[in-house]
């Protein structure tokens, strides 16, 4: 799976991805079905949505810019999967108006649950879309990291203000609605339904590494990398990650 970009946004995206994958080969091995149905809420440009299709998922993909899936419709084109992925114009409180309930083998929620008003109608809806024995891959923004991160800017007070406030949120300029624990993400998956069987935390060291250091040091990416898979199942880190990865999946389906 060659992508120009990959490099720099493998830093983002190798551990989900990683996680993700394995998840799908076993939902495949569990149905026998070669081609899962997968939903991806809030999939903009289709950096989880063609990787999947291109392992012969049919994926469907909802987002509100219609910039996003125009993008999405001409990645999906340029990967040789337009037939695999569909973009419709929606978000997460109207799902169901644009998609099937109950209709997905996997359903992903990627950076979306930070946006809406209420995270638990979020969650339940994602949820409402899998079929009885599904999988969710949650992702979402981390406290801890947003505390780091400003504290190691020099922004104590706001720092101080994001650990405190019931958001997470550092002030009124912050762009993120809503900030999460491990323990407030796994909740919410379990009071919607689902086993939660991994929780990884996601950029623990990369947005604080000099992005000079990884681009000129050779073989600094790959030790970054895989230093932030070493790093990401271990609930120490969890505290400190920029976003946290949750994977929930139906209780039949995890004690298999």
């Amino acid at each position: 799976m060659s992508d120009p970009s990959r490099p720099r946004a493998s830093l983002r995206t190798a551990v989900v991805w990683d996680v993700l994958q394995d998840a799908l080969e076993r939902r495949v091995k569990a149905t026998g079905r070669e081609s899962l149905d997968v939903l991806d809420t809030g999939g903009g440009s289709g950096k989880f949505a063609v990787p999947a299709a291109r392992l012969g998922h049919r994926v469907t993909v909802v987002d509100p810019s219609p910039n996003a899936l125009f993008a999405l419709e001409r990645r999906a084109a340029e990967a040789g999967v337009a037939d695999r992925v569909q973009g419709v114009q929606g978000d997460a409180h109207g799902l169901f108006d644009v998609v099937e309930r109950g209709g997905y083998d996997a359903v992903l929620c990627h950076g979306v649950l930070e946006y809406v008003d209420d995270p638990a109608e979020g969650i339940g809806n994602a949820v409402a879309a899998l079929r009885p024995d599904g999988v969710l891959s949650l992702l979402a923004a981390g406290l801890g990291g947003a505390v780091l991160a400003r504290a190691l800017a020099g922004h104590f007070k706001e720092a101080r203000q994001a650990l405190d406030d019931p958001n997470g949120r550092w002030g009124e300029g912050d762009p993120v609605p809503h900030r999460f624990t491990a323990e407030q993400l796994t909740a919410l998956v379990e009071n919607a339904g689902l086993a939660v069987t991994a929780v990884h935390g996601v950029r623990v060291f990369a947005d604080l590494v000099p992005g000079v250091l990884v681009d000129t040091e050779p073989g600094a990416l790959d030790a970054l990398l895989k230093l932030e898979a070493a790093a990401a199942e271990l609930p120490a880190f969890h505290s400190v990650a920029t976003q946290l990865h949750v994977l929930g999946e139906t209780r039949g389906d995890a004690e298999a």
